[in-house]
């Protein structure tokens, strides 16, 4: 059951990690306008499910005050809201706090603060300072490190054949599959029948971005909510009749591939890089489905807020 909206508010970001599964970057576009949140609310309400939205990027804080204004949206719904931020803008304690007093006003529930080395170095981490910031003024705050891939041994080495797996957090779509998979140990497909992280068939999230895009799992969309009402989207998705979702169902990325006769070379970290891979072979095949094309690494269309 849906119950939570995660908002793409934008795609533009001071960086450019090479973990982003986004491919964020200061040049990327596709930023919401005022006006298409208040649509996209007038859609929420009328999911009874929903219970939260997310502020997410991109980083939402360069657009501070479209920010707060979609928090005083949520909060006038009864939705418990959440903010997830790289701190850029914590350059001190004191100042983050002056960031952060709209937080505790509108009573944001959750501040969530990306710390690790992909977004700040070891001199200067302006996460350290947002922390501090956030529990000075008691705003429920927590911290997101995803570390740079590692190889792993398993404990239990009789059942994954004593293999070395991957460790450090990273799932290996967007900018993550381009730039951090070449030193990493491959594994053969036939492995991939299954998606590990997402529920497809009873999706609780979803994302959105300013084309449109209501994406199951970033770069798989159900369809565009500025085309078709996003209440009547979520009403008429049926999982196993999706092009994507369907076979991702039914056998992972592995039968994503059989199912369209996609036969790529070389070889795959994961379930995440595979199907992102064969994904990205799909593009022209199903650009509705397939979508934005900022998640592949190609250029973004223009949105309405970019006019």
């Amino acid at each position: 059951m849906l119950n939570s909206i995660h908002f793409l508010l934008t795609y533009t970001c001071l960086y450019e990690c090479d973990h982003c599964f986004l491919y964020c970057n200061p040049r990327a576009k596709g930023t919401f306008t005022l006006e298409q949140l208040k649509t996209v609310f007038t859609e929420i309400e009328k999911i009874e499910s929903i219970k939260e939205v997310y502020f997410e990027g991109g980083e939402p804080f360069l657009f501070y005050p479209l920010l707060m204004e979609g928090i005083k949206m949520a909060k006038a719904t009864d939705l418990e809201t959440g903010i997830v931020s790289n701190a850029y803008w914590a350059t001190a304690v004191e100042d983050a706090e002056l960031w952060l007093r709209s937080c505790r006003e509108l009573k944001v529930d959750d501040l969530s603060l990306s710390d690790d080395e992909f977004h700040h170095g070891e001199d200067d981490n302006p996460a350290e300072r947002a922390l501090r910031a956030a529990q000075n003024l008691n705003i429920p705050v927590d911290t997101i490190c995803i570390e740079k891939p590692t190889l792993e041994v398993p404990s239990d080495l009789a059942q994954m054949k004593g293999e070395p797996i991957v460790g450090g957090g990273t799932r290996f779509k967007g900018r993550a599959a381009d730039k951090l998979t070449s030193d990493l140990p491959y594994r053969p497909v036939s492995e991939f029948t299954s998606c590990p992280y997402e529920d497809f068939e009873n999706p609780t999230r979803v994302h959105l971005d300013s084309f449109g895009n209501v994406q199951l799992c970033q770069g798989i969309s159900i369809g565009n909510m500025w085309e078709i009402p996003l209440s009547d989207l979520t009403k008429k998705y049926e999982p196993l009749n999706h092009p994507i979702a369907g076979p991702l169902i039914a056998g992972g990325p592995e039968r994503l591939a059989a199912s369209y006769s996609v036969n790529l070379k070389g070889g795959f970290v994961d379930e995440c890089h595979y199907c992102y891979e064969v994904r990205k072979a799909l593009l022209d095949k199903f650009p509705e489905y397939l979508a934005p094309k900022q998640v592949y690494g190609l250029e973004a269309l223009t949105s309405e807020s970019d006019k």
